[in-house]
Order: structure tokens, then C-alpha cells, then sequence
């Protein structure tokens, strides 16, 4: 039997701090790069409303390597 090397414990931790630190840049990014688009608010429903739901995407995997077990 191979030992742990992470307690689920650590596990949860360690991905919280990513996802924390990895939000903070992803809304910097696309708060800043909203500057950029044309004052219409068809553009901005579009905008916010497809980054609003990407940001779970690169999460998906980092949420389950924190939930498995052992």
C-alpha cells in the first residue's frame, strides 16, 4: 500500500487558495479587458455573460482532484 501523500485536509486547502488566487486574476482580467468593448448593452449581456460561466471551466479538475478520496 502506497502512503498518502496528501490528506484530503491539505487537498482542500491547497485548492482553495488556487481557486481563490486564480478568481481574484481571472475577474482582474476580464474587468479590465471589459474597457475595451464598445458601450452597448447587447455587448456587455454577451460579454459578462459568456466569462460569468467560463470561469468554472479550468476549475472542474482541480475541484475533483480535491475531492477524491484518499
Amino acid at each position: 500500500m502506497s502512503p498518502r501523500l496528501l490528506s484530503p485536509r491539505l487537498r482542500k486547502f491547497i485548492g482553495m487558495i488556487v481557486i481563490l488566487v486564480f478568481l481574484v486574476v481571472y475577474i482582474t482580467v476580464v474587468a479590465s479587458l471589459a474597457d475595451e468593448l464598445p458601450d452597448h448593452w447587447a455587448v456587455k449581456l454577451a460579454y459578462y455573460g459568456f466569462f460569468g460561466t467560463l470561469w468554472g471551466v479550468p476549475l472542474f479538475p482541480l475541484i475533483r482532484w480535491m475531492n477524491r478520496e484518499g
